[in-house]
């Protein structure tokens, strides 16, 4: 099981962070990765989210980080596809995998937000069938040739995409995955699924399996291999008292405001979005019941020493995740701390599951 590191750049009032020194602290993180052994680094999308996301911009991050990295990879994930032309997120993920020299991962999703949907004028209802046409799009677009397509969203004649990719065939792809129905079209499409932070572990256990065999009924005994990415919240230092305390302050906030940002899409669900009316109804995800205590019974925080850390990801590992994604600044957890948890995962965690 590779680690990895996921960001969502939260600026949080309690936090005493402002924007500026928030996405500087990450590029230094970031640096700082590239030495401890992380593979990648992840960014996801949001729009309009203020405390809880201010990263509305990956690519351009990304682009900074390729600059200050020379191996670590670059996830661009999630890319909320429906909100934007997909020749536009070929050509600036090809100019991504430019400028890293080959180095971007890509995920991709719908997204959960109606505000979101709103603010760009898109139909939510319709969200999984552009996704499905944007990946088409994309998919003719790594070949190198020019894009002919013809679809209910999208009508594109003759369009070459440039700069082309670094990677061959194209860079990894991923799919956000939250209801059984999205495991089941990752393994149609032959693509890696990324697990976000929504699910009790029991759920995504059940989900790994589900894509598991779904994938060798789709895609048989090929080369590629059916990959699964987790995010957990993550804090491990030597003294795991202080490791739970600067859990129960910022990443108990983190699912808080995440289940603020979750419950307009509970209150009038759209077209394909009727699962997360049974997420909505997991006692525990409520702010006067959600803590650290019932986040980890969970399985969606670990938080303590490296003995602790270590036995708590196993269970990851044995139920077949290959990328754990680790939320180590979520809630705006001070970049002093998340540089020591960083640095302890390098030295008493990671190479434990490379071995």
């Amino acid at each position: 099981m590779q680690l990895d590191l996921f960001y969502e750049l939260a600026v949080p009032d309690f936090a005493m962070r402002n924007e500026t020194q928030v996405f500087h602290d990450t590029l230094d993180e970031l640096a700082l990765a590239e030495t401890c052994g992380f593979r990648t680094a992840w960014l996801a999308e949001h729009h309009f989210m203020r405390g809880y996301s201010h990263s509305s911009a990956p690519d351009l991050v990304l682009a900074a980080a390729s600059q200050r990295t020379r191996t670590l990879r670059l996830g661009h994930a999630i890319v909320t596809l429906p909100y934007h032309h997909p020749l536009q997120v070929a050509e600036r993920l090809a100019t991504l995998d430019v400028l890293s020299n080959g180095r971007i991962e890509f995920g991709f999703g719908r997204g959960f937000s109606p505000q979101e949907y709103a603010a760009f004028g898109i139909d939510m209802d319709h969200s999984r069938e552009r996704v499905e046409e944007s990946l088409a799009v994309l998919r003719q677009a790594f070949t190198g040739m020019p894009v002919h397509f013809t679809g209910k969203h999208f009508k594109i004649e003759n369009a070459e995409i440039l700069p082309k990719c670094v990677q061959q065939p194209h860079p990894p792809l991923w799919m956000a995955a939250v209801s059984p129905d999205s495991f089941e079209l990752a393994a149609r499409l032959g693509v890696g699924v990324l697990v976000g932070q929504f699910k009790p572990w029991f759920m995504v256990q059940s989900d790994i399996e589900h894509y598991r065999a779904a994938w060798k009924k789709y895609q048989g005994d090929t080369e590629e291999p059916a990959r699964v990415g987790m995010t957990v919240g993550l804090m491990c230092l030597e003294d795991g008292r202080r490791a739970r305390e600067l859990a129960n302050l910022h990443i108990t906030w983190f699912y808080r405001e995440l289940l603020k940002q979750t419950a307009p899409v509970l209150k009038q669900l759209h077209a394909g979005y009727e699962y997360y009316k049974k997420m909505g109804s997991l006692k525990f995800l409520t702010e006067k019941t959600l803590n650290l205590a019932a986040l980890e019974t969970q399985g969606m925080v670990v938080a303590g020493d490296p003995a602790h850390c270590r036995q708590k990801l196993e269970t990851y590992r044995d139920a077949g995740v290959d990328h754990l994604l680790c939320a180590i600044s979520t809630g705006g957890i001070p970049s002093e701390a998340a540089q020591a948890s960083m640095r302890i995962l390098a030295d008493h965690v990671i190479p434990h599951f490379a071995d």
